[in-house]
């Protein structure tokens, strides 16, 4: 099997369920008109619009097969996580989105859902995470910010969700926020092109310096694109704890507990990624539907220049593996 790991789904039945539970959810709100919709979470501004392909899977389907992917892994869009709401508001929230996931990809089997859970709170996301297993999910996809535009993933309140997740053994896929809080990156569209990175690495940095992968070491941790700098960093990282002896956790073994995706665009950079964390490590993504994901992700793993053997890891026998397909 080719798998894509690395692809995000909105049903658009989920957002026409929402018009009919605002009473439900009383801090948000969906803006819909002539088939476009936005939400806004807990008086906040609008997210961006819900675009049509991350809404569909007949379109999505035929994109697959034209790349000669098999099956697709699909988490939400972070912009509409939710983690901003209030607690108890936001795990109704991802049972929401979660049922909705689930139905959305059950028509075929070539879609597998990673759940969202309300990370603003570290025991209901745990207690969400074990329901979302429970109903066939294989883990989470969760946002570096836990507060939606602020937070830490260290942050002790989260050790409830840190310890289900290890002991369910669930695959927990981290994608960036869309703000990353600089704003140098305004211009240039900066956001996409350098900020992800910046956000994941300062994110997994802190984590890795905190030791959760070594205190947590069943779950699977899965970054997007790549990692961001940190494959390029880890030696400075392990300088970092070297000058400051006893204070921090050994960066270089958490992440060798870590998995990444493919979506780097330059084989180059694929070959580096796989060089340094290994081939079984390293598993293949697009982001799709967005533009800044990579419209062919087979090409940059083909032109690799990796052997036959690492070749069917990234491409699909890792991900069958941990996402259980």
């Amino acid at each position: 099997m080719i798998i894509d790991t690395h692809a995000h789904f909105t049903p658009e039945a989920m957002l026409k369920a929402l018009q009919g539970a605002t009473g439900k959810f009383p801090n948000i709100e969906l803006l819909a008109k002539d088939n476009n919709y936005r939400l806004a979470f807990a008086g906040g501004a609008p997210t961006r619009p819900v675009a049509p392909k991350l809404r569909e899977t007949t379109e999505r389907l035929a994109w697959m097969d034209k790349s000669g992917i098999d099956a697709q892994v699909c988490g939400g869009w972070l912009d509409s996580f939710g983690y901003e709401l209030p607690a108890e508001e936001g795990a109704n929230w991802s049972r929401f989105v979660n049922e909705h996931l689930m139905a959305g990809t059950d028509t075929t089997k070539r879609l597998a859902p990673l759940a969202t859970v309300p990370l603003q709170n570290g025991k209901l996301a745990a207690k969400v995470l074990e329901e979302a297993m429970q109903a066939g999910f294989a883990g989470a996809m969760i946002g570096t910010q836990p507060k939606g535009s602020s937070g830490t993933l260290d942050d002790a309140d989260l050790d409830p969700f840190w310890e289900a997740a290890s002991s369910l053994k669930a695959v927990i896929y981290l994608h960036p926020m869309f703000g990353c809080g600089d704003t140098r990156l305004d211009d240039y569209d900066m956001i996409n092109a350098v900020g992800r990175g910046v956000d994941t690495t300062t994110a997994i940095a802190r984590m890795l310096f905190s030791g959760h992968f070594l205190r947590y070491p069943d779950m699977k941790f899965v970054l997007s694109h790549g990692g961001g700098a940190l494959p390029y960093m880890l030696g400075r990282l392990e300088r970092n704890r070297d000058i400051h002896p006893g204070e921090y956790a050994d960066p270089a073994a958490g992440f060798a507990k870590l998995y990444f995706d493919s979506v780097l665009f330059s084989w180059q950079s694929l070959r580096f990624l796989t060089k340094v964390v290994g081939a079984d490590k390293v598993m293949l993504g697009s982001d799709y539907p967005f533009p800044i994901g990579d419209p062919d992700p087979c090409k940059v793993v083909r032109a690799a220049k990796l052997t036959e053997p690492e070749q069917k890891l990234l491409l699909g026998d890792t991900a069958q593996k941990i996402f259980r397909l």
